[in-house]
């Protein structure tokens, strides 16, 4: 991303309010008796305005929130305050950002690809941690926006990016929030070796 991408993303973030609701995906991995986590230290990849990271620090993670929007984070960081939540809010591009290697036990990735980002990923997990990744597929062309394929997964693709993890759910196809389809992928995984 550049300069122009977070001017981008600030006026999106300011023309809008955003989403208080956890994503689906993360939901139904902690909902849904697959998720056996254990609260630690968790990465929110490409936060926005923190709906993730407050879910994640409302269930005693000791969270990070990465996105590139100050606007964003300006008003996640208000968001936690009201919720009496400590999050550790950081402004940076994550195509010139370092993780931490082996830093974090969860690392959630909603809405967002950047498969250059994969492979560092999987190095900030410690041995034993969980990924939670969920974004858009191919098909989503066929109904509307996102429609870049550089933003989309291809059939089967996310699997690929995590050989080194046990599988614990794994979904692909058209799913349904709030009544409005869309396409995705979403794999919930454990750091095995």
């Amino acid at each position: 991303m550049s300069r122009d991408d977070q001017i981008r993303w600030d006026r999106q973030h300011a023309e809008r309010q955003g989403r208080e609701q956890p994503a689906l995906f993360l939901l139904q991995v902690f909902e849904s008796g697959h998720a056996d986590i254990t609260a630690g230290h968790a990465l929110d990849i490409a936060c926005g305005s923190g709906r993730n990271a407050l879910f994640l620090a409302e269930k005693g993670f000791e969270v990070t929130g990465i996105d590139i929007s100050a606007v964003a984070l300006a008003h996640a960081e208000q968001r936690a305050k009201q919720k009496s939540l400590s999050i550790l809010w950081r402004q940076a591009d994550l195509e010139n950002y370092t993780l931490e290697a082996a830093a974090y036990d969860l690392i959630v990735n909603i809405d967002y690809l950047q498969r250059s980002l994969l492979p560092a990923i999987t190095a900030a997990l410690k041995l034993g941690g969980f990924v939670i990744f969920e974004t858009y597929l191919i098909d989503q062309q066929t109904i509307g926006h996102p429609n870049n394929p550089d933003y989309l997964l291809k059939h089967n693709e996310l699997l690929r990016y995590f050989p080194d993890f046990r599988v614990l759910y794994y979904r692909e196809g058209k799913v349904f929030s709030n009544g409005a389809p869309s396409f995705r992928a979403g794999i919930f995984a454990q750091k095995i070796r």
